[in-house]
């Protein structure tokens, strides 16, 4: 529970003393404390609530849109996240990165001399909360996999660990084991990180987050917007990372979990560097964002080229146990992260591909490259259809089946929110920026005059 938050907004629907009995009784069920320890926490939140509104600073302030994270989809794979990751990298401006998020893929690139430095991060799945050292073992491969498939070599791993102020000590060792058991795996240590409760005093309950980073190192990068025209698309068998294990979680079919206690992704990279592919290789992704639905979209729209899959040719790519749980239950396969391998590359560097890589798992061709732009799959009607996201990723909790993946019908009025809301933080930061650059200025000046 954020009490902060809690305050701020029942001191404007109700009186204080309302407000501060109603919190202790939150306080104290939620603790096990008895009344008089819960008022004088209630009463510290309020006083400190209170006096963080007592004045105007635009430096404190921020432009409200209106518009809430999870009514515009943000963090759910679909059209409203990725919206906010374009205007994330209009906020971040020009920068002297080789890759960044405008490029629309998970790691971002900097080059030093000849060589290519690959950085990336993942925070764990938000409900994994309560199963820290599986939360920390596919957070782990998330990132690696997003260093290994810009077509570099991990080099060291860092992770950040928040716990909310009632949860177990306990939590952070698990996480930290299910972290290092990739790392110890792969041969990719855990060198730095950082651990801290979720909002200090001000959050309480048990929920855990975080994320886990990656650093690599290549002397060739392999991005989304390098597919090219005749290239073919490959893609390893997944068996899905935190999503999958979440949708096995909650609808109590946890004899699929193991199926993704596996390092095949990591594995068949290691043997495309091992067969030095990897000059060889356009471009590499990991079918995560949403899907091959999300992914496709974003390829595409970097490229500018139209990417084609064999919807049949793609089921074939997912494991058979986690197909079987995800068609039970009625959710799209293309819908979802099912931690599979693509990689885009001319024919003939393809068959030098599958051979390395079946060494450790299986890989198919699913699909190519032409001119023209979008992504289509093709079923048994040997019919073209379009192939987009959805407002959110396929459903797959029970509670994401109630929330839904329709587009809200004011959508394109909360994206106009959204843009507005983007200006403001530019010209904050701007504002901001020409403030420190001037003091700067005036004490150089200053240095020059004595």
């Amino acid at each position: 529970m954020d009490l902060e938050g809690f305050v701020r907004r029942m001191i404007k629907r109700m009186d204080e003393d309302r407000v501060k009995k109603v919190l202790a009784e939150r306080i104290a069920e939620i603790k096990g404390w008895d009344t008089d320890k819960a008022l004088k926490w209630a009463e510290a939140v309020i006083l400190e609530v209170k006096n963080a509104d007592s004045k105007s600073n635009y430096i404190l302030e921020y432009y409200r849109s209106g518009v809430k994270m999870g009514e515009f989809g943000v963090g759910s794979r679909g059209r409203g996240d990725f919206y906010v990751h374009r205007k994330i990298a209009e906020v971040i401006g020009d920068s002297s990165a080789v890759l960044s998020t405008k490029d629309l893929d998970d790691a971002g690139v900097m080059k030093y001399k000849d060589f290519y430095i690959s950085i990336a991060i993942d925070g764990i799945h938000s409900r994994l909360s309560e199963y820290p050292f599986i939360a920390g073992f596919h957070v782990t491969r998330a990132a690696m996999r997003d260093v290994y498939v810009m077509g570099a070599r991990p080099l060291a791993v860092f992770s950040d660990i928040h716990v909310a102020d009632d949860g177990d000590v306990s939590k952070i060792f698990d996480h930290i084991a299910g972290i290092t058991a990739v790392c110890d795996l792969i041969n990719v240590p855990l060198v730095s990180g950082s651990t801290l409760r979720i909002g200090g005093d001000m959050v309480i309950g048990e929920r855990m987050t975080g994320g886990v980073g990656c650093v690599g190192i290549s002397e060739h990068i392999t991005p989304r917007k390098n597919a090219r025209k005749g290239d073919v698309i490959l893609l390893t068998e997944g068996a899905g990372g935190g999503t999958v294990v979440t949708t096995a979680i909650y609808y109590g079919m946890h004899e699929v979990i193991e199926e993704s206690l596996n390092i095949d992704f990591l594995l068949a990279c290691e043997s495309i560097f091992k067969e030095n592919l990897v000059g060889k290789i356009h471009s590499m992704s990991d079918v995560t964002n949403g899907g091959i639905r999300g992914d496709a979209e974003e390829i595409s729209a970097v490229s500018k080229k139209a990417i084609v899959f064999d919807y049949e040719k793609v089921r074939k790519a997912v494991n058979p146990k986690v197909l079987k749980m995800l068609e039970k239950l009625e959710i799209d396969f293309m819908g979802v992260s099912i931690d599979s391998l693509m990689v885009i590359c001319p024919p003939d560097v393809a068959d030098e591909v599958k051979k390395a890589v079946r060494k450790f798992v299986n890989i198919h061709e699913v699909g190519w490259v032409e001119d023209g732009e979008g992504a289509f799959v093709i079923d048994d009607t040997a019919e073209k259809r379009p192939l987009k996201p959805r407002f959110r990723e396929s459903a797959y909790t029970p509670l994401k089946k109630v929330v839904g993946e329709q587009t809200p019908p004011d959508f394109e009025e909360m994206r106009e929110k959204v843009d507005k809301a983007v200006e403001h933080a530019i010209n904050k930061k701007k504002r901001i920026v020409e403030k420190i650059r001037s003091k700067l200025l005036n004490l150089s000046s200053a240095e020059s005059d004595r």
